[in-house]
């Protein structure tokens, strides 16, 4: 079993459409829907709960030759069946991948990356899946 979720926030100055295409820069939702927050901001949630959801995040790792340092990042942050990534939002949004390790990074508010497994085996096959490489513990 796989649990992917993506959150954005956006800020009242931000587009929902341009936020939503960085959202889905790096997945592919089996649902999508934006709640409204406090002060005009939102919130975008996207989920699924497949492997080939992250494709797109795949190929944009894939086209931009980061494979090394994306599963150096991932083990990083890995935490038995969950991992837990944060990216750039105006990255994503130009389909490229910029991995941030703190909130304050992103001044708009990074995209929150959320992969849940049943177990540290299944995690280890999405970081498989993401970065081409075996992984070794």
């Amino acid at each position: 079993m796989i649990r992917v979720v993506v959150e954005a926030e956006v800020r009242p100055t931000e587009s929902e459409d341009k936020v939503k295409r960085a959202v889905l820069a790096i997945i592919k939702p089996s649902k999508i829907n934006t709640e409204e927050l406090y002060g005009g901001f939102k919130l975008i949630r996207a989920e699924c709960s497949s492997l080939e959801c992250l494709e797109p995040l795949r190929n944009v790792v894939r086209k931009q030759q980061v494979e090394p340092a994306l599963k150096t990042y991932l083990l990083k942050y890995k935490q038995a069946t969950r991992l837990v990534l944060l990216l750039h939002k105006q990255a994503a949004y130009v389909e490229k991948l910029s991995l941030i390790d703190s909130e304050r990074e992103s001044p708009l508010g990074p995209i929150k990356l959320e992969i849940e497994c049943s177990s540290e085996g299944e995690l280890n096959e999405v970081v498989k899946y993401l970065t081409g490489t075996q992984t070794n513990y």
